[in-house]
Formats: structure tokens, sequence, C-alpha cells
């Protein structure tokens, strides 16, 4: 039975990421589960938006994960940033632009009609800003800047990924990407001799 839930949630967390939430209809998500109908409605009292705010929390763990495997403890931050951005253009272009970030897909279409969905949206955006937060400081960036870069990379990658995907290229990602990891460079120094990097958080 768990299978079963685990299907319905993958395939609609990949069906939400390419076409959307309005545009994924529920026979859709159990064809592409390979799951009964009513399978749905048994895991998913509350329906297609019960679904929906447990797809999004998925997938942003699952994508939170990606950033302890760019940004190693002993790593530079800055090259981690760009890395993570060269990473995010050659998954576009492997997908035919088809997969970009799982979440802003959704928010965009949610944020003024579904309570629920975008307070979701907003739970995992929150936690992705604090994680690479987080890995800032470890990289020597002082506190209150870790944060502000932390939130001007998450604008700049999902600004880009808008660009990319319409005009189909991957230069919006990779000039994003060198203009963070410079302003994360240009920070880091700031930070050095004054202390050690905080011990990474468990999460």
């Amino acid at each position: 039975m768990a299978a079963t839930r685990d299907r319905i949630v993958e395939a609609s967390a990949e069906l939400f990421r390419r076409q959307g939430y309005a545009g994924t209809g529920v026979k859709r998500i159990v064809s592409a589960a390979s799951a009964p109908f009513g399978s749905l409605y048994h895991f998913f009292p509350g329906g297609k938006e019960q679904l929906g705010v447990e797809v999004i929390r998925w997938s942003g763990g699952i994508y939170e994960q990606l950033i302890d495997l760019f940004f190693e403890p002993e790593g530079d931050v800055a090259e981690a940033v760009e890395s993570f951005f060269v990473a995010a253009g050659e998954t576009l272009v492997e997908t035919g632009y088809a997969d970009a970030c799982p979440i802003a897909t959704v928010a965009l279409e949610v944020a003024s009609t579904n309570e629920p969905l975008r307070e979701a949206t907003a739970d995992v955006f929150a936690g992705w800003i604090e994680t690479t937060s987080d890995r800032f400081e470890q990289g020597g960036v002082p506190e209150a800047e870790a944060r502000r870069l932390a939130v001007a990379s998450l604008a700049a990658l999902e600004g880009a990924f808008v660009l990319c995907r319409a005009q189909r290229t991957v230069e919006p990602l990779h000039i994003a990407g060198a203009t963070m990891a410079a302003a994360v460079r240009e920070a880091v120094p700031k930070a050095r001799g004054r202390r050690s990097p905080r011990p990474r958080r468990s999460r």
C-alpha cells in the first residue's frame, strides 16, 4: 500500500513540475502512477489539494538535499554557487527545458488563489533560504550578509529558470550563477580573521 502512495506522490511531483497544478488532472495522476483511481482519495481524503500540499513539501525536501551535495563542509562556497547554477542549466537542456524548479511552477499559480498551497510553497522557499544561509555562514560569510545572499541567490535562480525556458538557452543561468558567485566571493573575506565558520547544523 505504501508503494502505491509513494508512486502517486512521485508522479504528481513530476506532473506538477512540468505542467503545473491546475493543468494536471486527477485521472492523469493515477494513470502516471499506475494506481487505481480510488487510491488517491484513500491516501489523500482531502483530494487534489491535500495531495498538492504533500507533493510540494516532499519535492522541497528532495531539492533541499541538493544543497548539501554542492556545498561541502570544507568547500569553496562561491564555487559551489556557480556549480549549482551550471548543473541546473544542464538539467534543463537534458530535459528539453521541461524540468526547472518543482515549487515555482505551482507557486506562480496558487499564490493568490489557494492558501494551503501558498503556505506550503512559502515554507519550502523559507527552508531553502535557511539552509543556503547556513552553508554561506559555514563558508565564512557574515550572518546578516549570508541571509541576504541566500535570498538573492534563490531569486536569481528562479528568475533565470523563467528566462531559460522562454528563450531556450541556459545563458541566463550561467550569468546569474557567475554574478551570485562573485557576490559571495566578495563577502567571504569580510569574515576572515574575525571568527571561525559555524559547525554545520543538523536538520
